[in-house]
């Protein structure tokens, strides 16, 4: 092939990828703008004024769920070490069962638009509110990052951006967006955005299954012989390739594992979703649809890891798939199981799963930044600024204007952390969660005498411990690449302030926001209302007057 063709080539796949990204995005800001004019009210703006059935709620929660981490960060994790970075499907998967059984349609009854509204129901509100507000929006800041990092990877890899402040500005480009989505379209803007993604995301998914179980004829033991073959490691489908060569390792895999399985259940983002059904059945309904479609993705990354592992490079020092953290495997094994680099196939299914994971990112940013800015502006500025006087103009307002504080925050955030894997990103988020927000949710569900003191010094305590661990974990500083002497920390070679051993601080931060939950409980003077935790526990069970406000 001559230079000359090649380069036309090139010029015409990118002209592809670049109409599917735009085809995307129009398609997206066509749903926000079709929404926007049916949001009214408050409960349309926080809640998409509970209209949306079972099937479609479902779509939606699986939409928020199947984030990037998971189509691009999962399948990377496995990628680069086989069975250890199989652990995070299925952590991913037995949280959703965890947040299912104990907390999801429990708090649907009971709260009304945040997560805050739930807690503070039978508590004083100021202290209260103001504790869970600043818990949704650093767990949701963490989130984000992992999103806006994927998507500077995609961009890399299809646009051929190499230049760093290039990629810088595609992370501001995503934040912008986000901030669209959220500010125009609200709950309902962001819902259809995200059930059109959850079904492009699956159908996406599903092409590139088949398509690699097909290069292996459905031979699923030869995709992963190959994929030990491939890769140079004997021990590839063996556990503690990367959580096994010491003891920290191990405890950090344990650390990981409870952050994994307990975050979804705190994670303010997937909660808020169950306010967008009308009843608690409804509810019921849009767990089932979530469960299936689920327990059917995370199944399927497990073959487009393994296959990644089997097909591409990723052990070289050339090895894209190793220099994106894993992050490019999934869209690079679209292009190899499609013809190849160079090929019309090729091109045409790695624009389209590019595009395909760049709706996923900002789906699920658009949630994030929506569930954080809404806690801001009911929880904050509603609540304890107005003490409940503020009308529902204001408060949408308030949350517009936070929408664009909170994406800043996270753009600031998400450049520097470019070289981290996304689903490892998501772990961190996932242990914040579980640390500050899932002790106290399961508390005043389940523990009577649970009051103010032990709601605030669960959610403070949970959060200060595992964003102060973070800070001093290798995450930050002092982690080296063993292979090319490069740093895998925030901060690059020369910076090394880290003390805390492991990488995820679940292990210590979530029992440490269990114990200072019952330590302020028991500690405290305050009678916990026996009237009011009849009630709660009432509407939990019932939802008999969920919609009323909340307020006392």
């Amino acid at each position: 092939m001559s230079a000359s063709t090649y380069l036309a080539q090139g010029q015409t796949h990118q002209a592809l990828t670049a109409t599917l990204f735009v085809a995307v995005v129009l398609i997206t800001v066509g749903i926000t703008f079709w929404a926007s004019r049916q949001t009214r009210t408050a409960t349309d703006y926080y809640a998409g004024g509970r209209s949306f059935s079972g099937a479609q709620n479902g779509l939606a929660v699986s939409g928020d769920y199947m984030s990037a981490a998971s189509f691009l960060g999962i399948s990377g994790a496995i990628a680069l070490y086989g069975y250890d970075g199989f652990l995070y499907s299925i952590g991913f998967l037995v949280a959703w069962l965890i947040a299912l059984l104990l907390v999801a349609e429990l708090l649907r009854n009971s709260g009304r638009y945040t997560m805050a509204d739930q807690l503070a129901y039978r508590m004083k509100q100021t202290p209260v509110r103001t504790a869970a507000a600043t818990s949704t929006v650093v767990v949701s800041i963490f989130y984000l990052l992992a999103q806006m990092v994927g998507a500077g990877a995609l961009v890399t890899l299809l646009l051929g951006v190499t230049d760093e402040s290039a990629r810088n500005w595609v992370i501001v480009g995503v934040g912008l967006l986000m901030i669209f989505y959220v500010t125009v379209g609200g709950m309902k803007g962001t819902t259809w955005v995200q059930i059109v993604k959850a079904v492009m995301l699956m159908g996406g998914t599903v092409l590139i299954t088949f398509l690699v179980l097909l290069h292996f004829n459905f031979n699923i033991s030869e995709m992963l012989g190959a994929a030990v073959q491939n890769t140079g490691k004997p021990d590839f489908l063996d556990p503690g390739l990367r959580y096994g060569a010491s003891t920290t390792t191990k405890l950090d895999f344990l650390s990981l594992s409870l952050a994994l399985v307990l975050g979804t259940a705190g994670l303010p983002h997937i909660l808020i979703r169950f306010y967008t059904v009308p009843t608690a059945k409804t509810a019921r309904t849009s767990v089932l649809w979530a469960i299936a479609l689920i327990g059917t993705f995370y199944l399927m990354t497990l073959v487009l890891g393994f296959g990644a592992a089997a097909l591409l490079d990723t052990t070289s020092e050339d090895s894209q798939v190793a220099a994106s953290a894993g992050n490019l495997a999934s869209p690079l094994l679209a292009e190899e199981v499609g013809g190849g680099a160079g090929s019309l196939g090729g091109a045409v299914l790695l624009a389209l799963i590019s595009a395909v994971a760049f709706a996923t990112i900002l789906a699920v940013v658009a949630g994030l930044t929506l569930a954080s800015a809404s806690s801001v502006a009911h929880d904050i500025y509603a609540s304890v600024i107005k003490k409940g006087q503020a009308t529902e103009k204001q408060e949408v307002n308030v949350a517009r204007g936070a929408a664009f504080g909170i994406g800043f925050i996270a753009i600031m955030l998400a450049i520097p952390a470019q070289k981290l894997n996304i689903a490892f990103l998501v772990a961190l988020a996932f242990a914040v969660a579980a640390s500050a927000n899932l002790p106290s949710l399961l508390y005043n569900l389940f523990w009577r005498r649970f009051n103010t003191r032990g709601a605030v010094w669960s959610i403070y305590g949970g959060l200060i411990s595992s964003v102060g661990l973070v800070i001093f974990s290798p995450v930050v500083s002092g982690k080296v690449d063993p292979d090319t002497g490069g740093s895998l920390s925030l901060f690059g070679l020369g910076t090394d302030f880290h003390w805390f051993p492991l990488e995820n601080p679940g292990l210590v931060s979530i029992p440490i926001g269990f114990l200072l939950g019952y330590l302020g409980t028991i500690t405290s003077k305050e009678t916990a209302s026996e009237d009011r935790f009849n009630e709660l526990e009432v509407r939990a069970l019932t939802g008999a007057g969920s919609e009323k406000a909340i307020t006392h």
